[in-house]
């Protein structure tokens, strides 16, 4: 991608693998597009885990029975599981295919950055 096709708001730091600029001064990366129902679906789970966890704090403040808290906080972690493989789809849909599309660094980096996050979420 050449600095003059940059997105509006983007710096001409570093190309990451999905298109987007890493200006290593700490700004955050964008997405490449995200699908406008999946993002409120996501939402709403991560609203629901929120509370899920401040019940978690609240059942270990009240010394409740060890198997119902764990019982609990495996729902929890299956609730995050599922919003991540949400966004992992995204993530391949468009910022992922874009970048292997783009071929050369840009596909490069793409593949390295997938490699990374299979290895990180598979345990």
């Amino acid at each position: 991608m050449s600095s003059s096709s940059l997105p509006l708001g983007h710096d001409h730091g570093a190309h990451c693998g999905c298109g987007t600029v890493d200006t290593h001064s700490g700004a955050s990366r964008q997405a490449v597009a995200v699908d406008t129902d999946i993002k409120e679906r996501n939402l709403k789970r991560l609203r629901r885990i929120e509370g899920q966890v401040r019940g978690l704090q609240r059942m270990v403040e009240e010394e409740r029975y060890c198997a119902d808290i764990m019982t609990q906080l495996s729902s929890v972690q299956e609730a995050l599981r599922s919003v991540g493989r949400e966004l992992m789809r995204n993530h391949l849909k468009h910022c992922a295919t874009a970048a292997i599309r783009a071929e050369g660094e840009s596909a490069d980096a793409m593949y390295d950055e997938l490699i990374d996050l299979m290895y990180k979420n598979v345990r």
